[in-house]
């Protein structure tokens, strides 16, 4: 019976879906305030697979974990903001690492 906890939690963090993906983290001008961040986020949680959806206002960078296997586009992140009335400025995305950063 002791065993059947320890299964519990393995079979947990063997299920956790964040090992892989990319997390992109792009710049975008004209965020000034919580509800720009807000519009933003709502967008980007629609598309399938993004995760962690963080917004600094002061700097203009947009950062969006993506599971692995999806992938987002610079023409449908310039459409996607362009929509939401920001201009997108630039793309980096890298490989999320086993600790999720």
């Amino acid at each position: 019976m002791q065993r059947l906890p320890l299964l519990l939690i393995l079979l947990f963090l063997a299920s956790t879906p964040w090992a892989g993906g990319t997390r992109y983290e792009m710049r975008v001008d004209g965020l000034a305030c919580p509800f720009c961040a807000y519009g933003v986020e709502k967008k980007l949680k629609a598309i399938e697979g993004t995760r962690n959806i963080e917004v600094d206002l002061d700097h203009g960078i947009v950062k969006v974990d993506v599971t692995e296997g999806r992938e987002l586009t610079e023409a449908q992140m310039r459409q996607l903001f362009h929509d939401a009335g920001f201009t997108y400025r630039s793309m980096k995305k890298r490989p999320i690492t086993e600790n999720g950063r």
